[in-house]
């Protein structure tokens, strides 16, 4: 019915919902009532427009109307934002019409000023149903809960307070549509308490940091080891015993849930026959179940500066499903046959019995590979550490040959210490023993990925989209206007190009936020039951195999690798056509969240971090030029703020094409890209906000004579 009804409202400018009624040629009241539901599905949906004036709906996009989503500023007033390639448009405060942030809504333009339009929010077609977290204050006697992020404060009556007082970080749930009211529906604990700042963000995005009793109650079925009578059952049932084999894994030095083991050898051919062994957790979470159902909740696990929010809980992510060392575990192995080119020339996919040899770190695997200091305790696995780095490097060739694009890392690793207080803050580096993980993990992931997609099954793909073409001819222009010299393409028709380009500016001080540019102008990489490839690795057909304990997606593909084995189906084949659009969207999703709570936590940790160190002078690379001030990243990867205001002795013009402000009088320049020197003057940890302001050494050496003349 709905596409006919559009069809209709194509053909017609806007009818009466009689009129649509009768050239449906609708008889009965169970039809017309039919076409009540449908036509309030298509308004909510924001794919037509009711006009109560004339009693009349019409196509949204033939209307006056415009829909998008609010971004509201914690002052009142907001922006709405259509399209990436469409300005934002302003709305005051009175004009909100009761959205929230975050809400999709109709709005009408007030003005359509290219630089400043202006609109005025009709409708809210689609609530922001995400938990609001704040702060509880008194003011005047009466509570309110001052948002975290954005908005006007919450006033809560006294019956909906729930125990909680002045100074609680607490969830709120608003009580009446559009008007800021609403109740506490959990206290996260006191605003100085230890954790609670962390736990803001966790409850902010919805994760939580305990599991329901319902899980717990499963749990108990669940072994903390396997037993011999289990270990031949499955034995039987067709599982393989390859405990014989020197597997072992690589990790971080703490790490706990350790998803992959690794083996290799060389056979008298050359030919490399190389392992990955991933954990059996589709074996433990059964589909359907309430562990099962909060893992799908949850989509993925959480790491944060101070802990881990786990997507399955520590008895499986810790225990029984982690490949600890010396002990048994069900897993997943897929064994490839690699030849000195790095081609897979052949492949098994089966579920195993194994048992890790050593657990390793990367620090003590880089000492041996890279400093040739092995430990005592690693030297029995050093020709298979030297192995796997030389198939390592092989595979790195092949990916780098067909268009791998290698990003330079802008991650940091924040230290705490016991209150949570940050004391050290540096960027992560990669090296030879996460780099041979690395290409080991996407080698098997290609690989299972080709086994599903080649035979025609539904599947679940990790793809990545060709770049923004608008974003990414920015990047070219911005390189081109500041003499970066490319030689090539100009152009970016395929990865190797972008490689191309990339590659050439290896050896640039600034290559660091040249490539956050060029990643800024990339696609996100997300789930789809639809393969397209993935440009960022230059791969035709990429999924994610090798991490079930804490990505969901991987469990999803498990299964279907258990069913198409052993269960094979067409019932089978229809129900994963039909699940597989709507899980891969909702584990995009709550990838997202997870990255954006994990951003917002380092980004409110390295605030606090810089609150320690107001005053103090360090060398950067201005990483952001906009018409308010300049963006300054530091070594360690703290980026704070000179505001346009704070930059003394001239007045500066912003220039958009060079990414650039510039002195009216001067003509000095501070442009993407260049060195300063700067010093932190304003750290605020509650809005994560850092302030710099330009260091001139010569004129704070002349201030410093000024005072000591004065005394």
């Amino acid at each position: 019915m709905k596409e006919r009804i559009i069809e209709l409202l194509n053909e017609n400018t806007s009818l009466t919902i009689m009129e649509i009624n009768d050239k449906l040629l609708l008889n009965t009241i169970e039809e017309y009532q039919r076409l009540e539901n449908t036509l309030d599905e298509l308004v909510s949906e924001g794919i037509l427009y009711y006009s109560e004036r004339k009693n009349k709906y019409l196509l949204l996009e033939n209307s006056h109307l415009v829909k998008g989503d609010l971004n509201l500023n914690d002052k009142g007033f907001g922006f709405i934002e259509i399209d990436k390639d469409v300005k934002d448009v302003y709305v005051n405060e009175k004009n909100i019409n009761g959205a929230q942030d975050g809400d999709t809504v109709l709005f009408e333009y007030l003005n359509k000023d290219p630089l400043k339009p202006e609109g005025k929010i009709i409708r809210v077609i689609k609530r922001n149903y995400d938990p609001l977290v704040g702060e509880v204050i008194l003011i005047d006697g009466d509570y309110f809960v001052k948002p975290d992020k954005k908005g006007k404060n919450i006033y809560i009556p006294r019956d909906y307070l729930n125990g909680a007082v002045e100074g609680h970080k607490v969830v709120v749930e608003p009580l009446k549509e559009g008007n800021r009211v609403g109740k506490i529906t959990k206290i996260i604990g006191h605003k100085n308490d230890v954790g609670v700042d962390i736990l803001s963000f966790v409850y902010e995005y919805n994760f939580s940091p305990t599991f329901p009793e319902e899980v717990a109650l499963e749990l108990d079925s669940i072994p903390s080891y396997l037993t011999e009578e289990e270990i031949n059952k499955e034995l039987s049932s067709g599982r393989k015993d390859i405990r014989d084999r020197e597997i072992f894994t690589i990790d971080g030095a703490d790490t706990k849930d350790i998803d992959d083991a690794i083996s290799l050898t060389k056979s008298e051919d050359n030919k490399y026959h190389l392992g990955v062994h991933i954990a059996d957790v589709s074996y433990y979470v059964k589909e359907g179940s309430a562990l099962d159902e909060e893992a799908y909740s949850r989509g993925t696990s959480v790491y944060l500066v101070d802990r881990v929010l786990p997507m399955l809980p520590h008895k499986l992510s810790n225990g029984i499903c982690s490949l600890n060392e010396n002990e048994d575990r069900f897993a997943f192995t897929c064994e490839m046959i690699i030849d000195n080119k790095g081609n897979i020339i052949s492949y098994q996919i089966f579920k195993s019995i194994i048992r890790s040899r050593k657990k390793m770190t990367y620090e003590e695997v880089n000492k041996l590979l890279e400093e040739n200091n092995p430990s005592d305790e690693y030297k029995p696995y050093e020709d298979t550490l030297r192995l796997m780095e030389e198939l390592s490097k092989i595979l790195r060739k092949k990916m780098i040959g067909r268009g791998y694009i290698e990003f330079e890392s802008t991650e940091a690793k924040i230290k705490v210490d016991d209150a949570c207080h940050p004391i050290e803050i540096e960027a992560r580096v990669q090296r030879t023993g996460e780099e041979l993980i690395e290409n080991f993990m996407i080698a098997a992931n290609e690989t299972v990925a080709s086994s599903i997609y080649y035979k025609n099954l539904p599947g679940i793909y990790r793809v990545h989209d060709k770049p923004d073409e608008k974003r990414l001819g920015e990047f070219m222009k911005f390189l081109s206007l500041h003499g970066y010299v490319v030689n090539g393409k100009s152009k970016v028709d395929s990865p190797k190009d972008l490689q191309h380009i990339l590659k050439q500016l290896e050896k640039v001080p600034e290559v660091r936020v040249l490539h956050d540019m060029a990643i800024r102008s990339q696609s996100k990489a997300v789930y789809s039951d639809i393969n397209i490839g993935h440009f960022g690795l230059g791969s035709k057909c990429y999924s994610h195999f090798t991490s079930p304990i804490r990505r969901y997606p991987d469990l999803i593909l498990h299964r279907l690798l258990k069913n198409y084995n052993y269960n094979y189906s067409e019932k089978v084949i229809a129900e994963a056509r039909e699940a597989l659009p709507i899980e891969s969207e909702h584990c995009s999703i709550r990838e997202q969240d997870a990255q954006n709570c994990e951003r917002d936590v380092d980004k409110m940790k390295k605030a606090e971090y810089m609150m320690d160190h107001i005053g103090e002078i360090y060398e950067g690379i201005i990483s952001g030029v906009q018409e308010f001030g300049i963006f300054v990243e530091l070594d360690n990867t703290v980026e704070g703020l000179i505001k346009v205001e704070n930059i003394k002795g001239d007045y500066y013009i912003y220039d958009s094409d060079m990414m650039a402000l510039v002195g009216k009088k001067s003509k000095k320049k501070y442009a993407f890209g260049d060195k300063i020197t700067i010093r932190v003057v304003r750290a605020d940890k509650d809005k994560s906000e850092i302030d710099f302001e330009v260091y001139n050494e010569k004129e704070d050496n002349k201030g410093k004579k000024k005072k000591n003349n004065n005394n």
